[in-house]
């Protein structure tokens, strides 16, 4: 099994939840993050004054896949969400050793 921890721009959201429906990741968790990467934020012009900007509204998305699962979902993500400009966003994959359903007992995949 494999988590995958997805960082993407607000608006990619619907988009990238039709992605993951569409690959049977039966659960996610969503939360809202600020950040940047290397685009270290941007300028903005306010009243004529010009502002930096450093942290970013993004959208973390976590879901835990089978492994095969994993690889479809992050080739269809790179291929559907990106822009090709900074701030598209990152993909963590981690192992996921184990995973238990707390109302049936339920171990492994079987648990997702």
């Amino acid at each position: 099994m494999k988590k995958l921890e997805i960082i993407i721009q607000p608006e990619k959201l619907e988009h990238l939840k039709s992605i993951l429906d569409e690959n049977a990741a039966n659960g996610l968790m969503i939360t809202n993050i600020m950040g940047y990467g290397n685009q270290k934020g941007h300028k903005k012009m306010y009243r004529g004054a010009e502002y930096g900007v450093n942290l970013l509204p993004k959208i973390k998305i976590e879901t835990i896949v089978g492994a095969e699962t994993a690889e479809v979902i992050i080739k269809k993500v790179v291929a559907e969400i990106q822009t090709g400009t900074y701030g598209d966003g990152k993909i963590f994959v981690y192992e996921v050793e184990d995973a238990v359903r707390i109302r049936t007992g339920e171990r492994g995949e079987g648990a997702l």
